[in-house]
């Protein structure tokens, strides 16, 4: 079995010509059975000394053997790596949030229409979602409401996280495609000590119409227009929440957690 069968096998998901109803399956099943999580990527770094993107066979690994998922570039590199393999027209683009390139997406175009595929901001994304817009696109769940702007004059879209009726997030797309090397940089920076994934843990994992996120000592369930959370005591506590809810092993995640001093908001 190569990577991508392994990959559409971890998905639950056949191969399919490409088309805007496979491309929405593929979509859903990942956001549904990959979730988000630095857990990962705290873990490479203490016992690989890793800076960089794990490799495909140890992402696949990480996600059979441990439950893990990863974060913006690995989740969004190795589905722009599958799309491609299934024969899409694919673009792999960076975003800027408060700095340059540091997330990135996928801008497919299936059926004569360009879509954004975003497998990596912790967010309901579960369709693809339109570039060809004359008005907001709204994707909503719970607490948060995400907004798509129409494209600017230089082509580019703007995503906007509206958090309690608060602006509390949000990224810009650059339409240009680019090859994974040209965000190395970024990458091996988002491992610096001071970095938002080295002093915030934050796991988000989605169903149809609901989620449930892990984000330092809270848990944050949403159910529709719904939400609730709850606050743990202690790190210890948060051990055990993660195992519960996304069977990361114990010592794998108390050995992250001792990496992380103060917590962050991983939103800021």
């Amino acid at each position: 079995m190569d990577h991508f069968e392994r990959l559409l096998r971890i998905l639950g998901t056949a191969p399919k010509s490409p088309s805007l109803q496979a491309l929405t399956e593929l979509v859903a099943a990942h956001l549904t059975r990959i979730p988000f999580e630095n857990i990962s990527k705290l873990h490479y770094l203490q016992h690989y000394n890793l800076r960089a993107l794990p490799g495909l066979e140890q992402y696949l690994d990480g996600i059979e053997h441990c439950h893990f998922g990863g974060t913006c570039y690995s989740n969004n590199y190795y589905f722009h790596l599958l799309l491609r393999n299934l024969g899409y027209q694919v673009k792999l683009c960076g975003a800027d949030m408060n700095y340059s390139d540091v997330h990135v997406v996928n801008l497919v175009v299936v059926e004569g229409r360009e879509y954004i595929v975003d497998a990596g901001y912790a967010a309901p994304f579960l369709e693809p979602l339109p570039r060809d817009l004359s008005q907001d696109y709204e994707v909503s769940l719970g607490r948060d409401r995400y907004l798509l702007k129409p494209q600017d004059g230089d082509g580019r879209s703007v995503m906007h996280l509206i958090r309690d009726g608060q602006l509390k997030h949000g990224y810009t797309i650059k339409p240009q495609h680019r090859a994974i090397d040209y965000f190395s940089g970024v990458i091996a920076d988002s491992y610096r000590d001071e970095a938002t994934f080295m002093n915030a843990l934050l796991l988000v994992r989605f169903w149809p119409g609901r989620s449930l996120a892990i984000h330092n000592l809270t848990v944050l369930e949403s159910a529709g227009s719904r939400w609730s959370t709850r606050q743990l005591p202690d790190r210890n506590t948060l051990v055990n929440a993660v195992a519960e809810h996304f069977a990361v092993p114990r010592e794998i995640t108390a050995a992250a957690l001792s990496r992380i001093g103060e917590f962050r908001n991983a939103w800021s």
